[in-house]
């Protein structure tokens, strides 16, 4: 068991082998729940739980073919009315 100090400013310093065995990186946001003689932390999902019906219409392009030249001109086009 490793242990860690609570700083003045209330933070608390996650040990380095805790850190790399979950392959947590600075930035990773937890869920803090309170139970009772301690507290559990939680990483939460970068991204909500989906399934595959809430998707599916954005995967296939039923219209006609388009080239790679087609795709990039449509997007200049684009972009030239956004100026």
């Amino acid at each position: 068991m490793e242990t860690t100090k609570l700083s003045s400013k209330g933070q608390v310093i996650l040990p380095k082998s805790v850190r790399m065995t979950h392959n947590w990186q600075a930035g990773v946001e937890f869920a803090v729940e309170d139970v009772g003689d301690g507290v559990l932390l939680r990483p939460l999902k970068p991204f909500p739980a989906t399934r595959l019906e809430d998707v599916a219409g954005c995967v296939g392009y039923k219209g006609p073919r388009k080239s790679l030249e087609d795709m990039e001109q449509a997007i200049l086009r684009e972009a030239g009315k956004r100026k």
